[in-house]
């Protein structure tokens, strides 16, 4: 148990590259945080140079490296963590897999960060899509290896229409329905 007495849950973001994952991920860890949460940040890129070094994108390995984040993350809740998971986790079958273990522990919200193709390659921030779209890169989510969309997310945050900050709000608000997190000091 926390502090607050919650319980320990796993929220995971899922989406493409340059999608909003981790700036979304970020902001939901800093509030929860705020609210006297005790809060574990797991960011895909980060897990990847510590926990799943050596791995590389094959499907096999795509799938390794989402299994650990998500064993780690059940680990994390069975201990009364809020966990913010932000990772591409391209594959369905996959993603349900890290939920039924997660679950085991504690209650799994994930949150399909939805953005297009065109307008990831327009954000482009790591310079990762132009890489794949000249060949440079292979087996590139969105690119020349699938993503597929979730079709259970509790929560769609569609980062096209969306501000940063009404996304979060959206995950935010779908906690507090939940239970799972408490509503912000001012309002209570």
């Amino acid at each position: 148990m926390t502090s607050t007495g919650t319980r320990g849950f796993t929220v995971w973001l899922t989406g493409l590259s340059g999608a909003g994952k981790t700036t979304i991920g970020h902001a939901v860890a800093v509030e929860l945080e705020r609210r006297g949460l005790h809060v574990e940040l797991l960011d895909g890129d980060v897990v990847r140079t510590h926990l799943s070094k050596g791995l590389g994108f094959s499907h096999e390995d795509r799938d390794t490296n989402i299994e650990r984040i998500g064993w780690v993350a059940s680990r994390l809740t069975r201990h009364g963590a809020a966990v913010v998971v932000a990772a591409i986790s391209p594959y369905d079958a996959t993603r349900k897999r890290v939920r039924a273990l997660v679950e085991e522990e504690g209650p799994f919200v994930e949150v399909w960060v939805k953005a297009t193709v065109e307008e990831c390659v327009r954000r482009d921030v790591k310079g990762l899509y132009a890489k794949a779209l000249a060949g440079e890169i292979t087996q590139f989510t969105g690119v020349d290896d699938p993503y597929e969309n979730p079709d259970d997310a509790e929560v769609v945050a569609d980062t096209v229409a969306l501000t940063p900050a009404e996304s979060v709000g959206l995950v935010l608000a779908e906690l507090e329905r939940a239970g799972l997190a408490p509503a912000p000091a001012s309002t209570r």
